[in-house]
């Protein structure tokens, strides 16, 4: 898998604005990506020291127009904390 197949996207929500205080900064990963896949592809697209990788799986919602139900696809996400004085990569400080 390569490195730029592995992070979709950048989560950018009231909760991940919090956390980026804690030198934790999440993403939206490609579902066969492992923790070791996220590291190395933080570390090496966004030049910053890894100390851990948690990952989770969010399973899409049901939804419904009319009588029609369907299902949005399952993703998976991944929160990443930054080594103690490692800054965080600049295009998430305005966000």
């Amino acid at each position: 898998m390569k490195l730029t197949d592995v992070i979709r996207r950048a989560l950018v929500t009231e909760k991940t604005t919090v956390m980026r205080e804690g030198q934790i900064v999440a993403f939206e990963v490609a579902m066969g990506a492992t923790k070791v896949d996220v590291k190395r592809a933080v570390q090496q697209l966004l030049g910053a020291k890894v100390a851990e990788v948690r990952t989770s799986i969010v399973h899409g919602k049901i939804k419904r127009q009319g009588r029609f139900a369907g299902q949005r696809p399952d993703w998976k996400k991944a929160y990443v904390r930054l080594s103690p004085g490692e800054p965080v990569p600049e295009f998430l400080e305005g966000a």
